[in-house]
């Protein structure tokens, strides 16, 4: 009787092996639970702390509009410090892998002339070795992770280097996945008209605004509505086509007067509302009388030879002086630009007592 065939075990994984490999999956299930960028963030900082045993390493993520790396992530350093720091393709080691899309190993800075030590100088950190990492999407570089001064190359590109390479092909996948999902979202936000915001947006960042506002006590956030008075002329004479043209043209004046933290929403029709957080109601009267300013002054549909003169009638409400949550809120504004109407239009009204603005 012939002799079973031996079975071929392989020697067992050790249990360190195993450890990571596992770590690496729960490591993969966190970052696919991340929607937002500050959440994928947090995760990528806690479980790359447990992960790799470096104590100084970064996670550059590239800017898609400048194509510059910015520290989205950084452990060793005071991060304040590099809050504004921008690399551009080619500059320093990063800057590098950016342009090659390949992994950089050096274990001496000071003899390769493609280090730049601009960041040192900037946070007094003194770097002597680097493994830089591309993150790669569809064979675009999207990111780069840094480890900085690690104290055993050699056991460390072993043992640890395929690993956070796996991380790193994680990461991408998931910064990536945040990326898209924040297309969606700016659609979702967008007006089809004028390019500019919506009500969906209006209604995400009043939730967001009103509570931090009333738990703090000491600040104010106020809001505009404005509508063009004799639109419907506007269309009657010349067509809704033309009508559509204006509305998105007056939505560019307005945005013209703004600061970078206000926000221009299209309401409806030929209605607009515009957002100013951390803007008292005498603030926002300013702001108000540039816009008012602003459309007296443009003749709009040039190019086609009409030279259109419109005006609009305004009303300002702000919390918590006026109001203490958003229907509120936005009713008294409402309610301010529909006497300012009723008063003969191209003028202002301010909030719930409905004042009308002082002449200037």
């Amino acid at each position: 009787m012939n002799d079973k065939p031996k079975l071929d075990f392989q020697e067992p994984v050790a249990a360190d092996q195993v450890e990571r490999i596992l770590a690496c999956i729960e490591f993969s299930k966190a970052l696919v639970s991340a929607y937002d960028m500050d959440t994928l963030l947090t995760a990528v900082l806690e479980r790359i702390k447990l992960l790799i045993p470096a104590s100084n390493w970064s996670l550059l993520l590239m800017d898609r509009q400048t194509r510059e790396l910015y520290f989205a992530v950084s452990v060793g350093v005071d991060h304040e410090l590099l809050r504004g720091v921008r690399l551009k393709p080619g500059e320093g080691i990063a800057g590098v892998v950016v342009q090659t899309g390949k992994p950089i190993i050096i274990p001496d800075v000071s003899q390769d002339a493609r280090f730049c030590q601009r960041v040192d100088h900037l946070t007094g950190f003194a770097t002597r070795s680097i493994i830089a990492l591309p993150l790669l999407v569809r064979g675009e570089v999207i990111g780069v992770f840094e480890v900085v001064n690690v104290e055993n190359q050699e056991i460390f590109r072993e043992q640890y280097l395929p690993l956070l390479e796996i991380l790193g092909d994680y990461v991408a996948i998931a910064v990536d996945n945040v990326y898209n999902l924040q297309k969606l979202q700016a659609r979702t936000f967008i007006d089809e008209v004028t390019g500019f915001y919506n009500t969906r947006y209006l209604a995400c960042k009043l939730e967001k605004y009103i509570p931090e506002i009333l738990k703090r006590g000491d600040q104010e956030l106020s809001v505009v509505f404005l509508d063009l008075d004799h639109f419907k002329q506007v269309v009657d004479t010349h067509g809704h086509l033309l009508g559509t043209k204006v509305l998105a043209e007056v939505a560019r004046v307005i945005h013209g007067v703004l600061g970078p933290e206000d926000s221009l929403i299209r309401y409806g029709g030929d209605e607009y509302i515009v957002l100013l957080p951390h803007c008292s109601q005498a603030k926002a009267l300013e702001v108000v009388r540039r816009i008012r300013q602003a459309i007296n002054s443009q003749e709009f549909m040039k190019e086609e030879g009409l030279n259109l003169r419109l005006t609009a009638s305004y009303g300002i409400a702000t919390l918590p002086h006026d109001a203490k949550d958003k229907d509120a809120l936005l009713l008294i504004a409402d309610r301010a630009m529909y006497r300012s109407k009723s008063r003969g239009k191209d003028c202002i009204m301010m909030g719930r007592d409905l004042v009308p603005a002082p002449e200037e």
